[in-house]
């Protein structure tokens, strides 16, 4: 095996213990001429869960079997009001709090880089995505918002929180400071994303990395294509074992580099994730946001799979990892009917979208955002974002790591 070329195998990296080869290869186990036929779910039986991803659940006994895992989600997930109905108000204006809207819908998701040791008031969202929802509520555009865009953070009297500029991912560090949590680092990463890009938001979740790997771990794996050779900063090959690279954050490529090659492959939890995590190439954190919108979409795909809904012991599993990673704010509607308002959306319909054209934008200070970016966000927030597409295709990522 070449040096620095991960493997595959069905056991934890973090435990050093062997795993089989990184490599290009298409096939997948049990893929086939019949697998390419897409299955579709009755409307009733698709929840949406972390990060906008679609658990489509068929074959699970009915209606009484769907409240029951609909119960099991929900249960576990941790809700405020105290985001989006707080003083002077941060969610959709055009909509009474406690409905959910008839027309379009912003969802605002926050991805925590949590790393162990770690406690409240220490994590950055790291990821920053704008979930617009088309006004028949069963197509999702996917905007990532660079991590390292420089813009102000409102100040907020009530958290003693100044007005600055700065990174907008220390919006939620700020927030979640002094013992405020998740609900004061939503609250003002909230405020700064509002501030940027003018969207008016109906729903926040938040999600840490721990969370991601819990529902991928339920979910076995997912099916993702890598475009272009990376390696990874957190992970090494020692005599052809692959180790945790414990503090260690090189700039450039150690000589013992955990590599992902090219190709599309089955990947385990800690794979998958891993990719999601990759940003050293010419393109940096744009190639990590698309990363991670494939990662979401390649969970969607594999939750709407028949080997998924047929299980409802993995239905379960999955339900009980995604609740308890989830924090949300829903504007005041019940989770449960939130959930249900937007079983319309299929996996096939999570749409990804460039920002900056794919690349760093030089801005004050640090990175900025460009002039088309500007009026991207101004079309999503006037509902227009589908009219603004057609006009502009290129923001539409179309590449091989979106078609996964």
């Amino acid at each position: 095996m070449p040096a620095g070329t991960a493997t595959r195998g069905d056991r934890d990296a973090r435990s050093g213990q062997r795993a089989g080869q990184y490599g290009g290869g298409a096939d997948r186990p049990g893929g086939g001429a019949g697998k390419k036929k897409r299955h579709k779910a009755p409307l009733w039986a698709k929840i949406v869960t972390a990060f906008g991803v679609v658990l489509a659940l068929a074959g699970v006994g009915g209606i009484v079997s769907v409240k029951y895992f609909l119960g099991q989600l929900t249960s576990n997930i941790q809700t405020t009001s105290s985001v989006l109905d707080s003083a002077g108000g941060l969610g959709n204006t055009n909509v009474a709090a406690g409905k959910l809207p008839e027309g379009a819908m912003n969802m605002l998701l926050l991805g925590l880089d949590t790393r162990t040791g770690w406690g409240e008031g220490e994590s950055r969202s790291d990821t920053i995505l704008i979930l617009h929802i088309t006004a028949s509520h069963d197509k999702a555009y996917m905007i990532s918002i660079p991590r390292d865009t420089v813009a102000e953070i409102p100040g907020d009297e009530s958290m003693g929180v100044r007005t600055q500029t700065t990174k907008i991912n220390a919006a939620y560090l700020f927030g979640s400071q002094g013992g405020r949590g998740w609900q004061g680092g939503a609250k003002l990463a909230t405020k700064a994303i509002n501030k940027l890009t003018g969207i008016e938001f109906d729903g926040v979740m938040v999600i840490d990395f721990n969370g991601f790997k819990g529902i991928l771990e339920a979910m076995g794996g997912v099916r993702l294509c890598v475009d272009k050779e990376m390696w990874s900063s957190h992970y090494l090959v020692k005599n052809g074992k692959i180790e945790y690279a414990h503090g260690a954050d090189p700039k450039s490529k150690p000589r013992d580099a955990l590599v992902f090659k090219k190709g599309c492959r089955e990947m385990q939890p800690w794979e998958a994730l891993e990719f999601s995590r990759l940003r050293h190439s010419d393109n940096g954190d744009y190639d990590r946001q698309r990363h991670q919108q494939q990662l979401l979409r390649a969970m969607a795909k594999k939750a709407s799979s028949a080997g998924i809904m047929g299980n409802p012991t993995k239905v379960s599993k999955i339900l009980a990892a995604a609740g308890k990673s989830l924090k949300m704010d829903t504007h005041g509607v019940k989770v449960d009917n939130f959930i249900f308002g937007l079983k319309g959306l299929a996996a096939g319909d999570l749409i990804p979208i460039k920002t900056n054209g794919g690349t760093f934008a030089k801005g004050d200070g640090g990175e900025g955002i460009t002039e088309d970016t500007k009026r991207l966000f101004e079309a999503t927030s006037a509902d227009k974002l589908p009219e603004f597409l057609l006009r502009h295709p290129e923001n539409v990522i179309t590449d091989g790591g979106a078609a996964a």
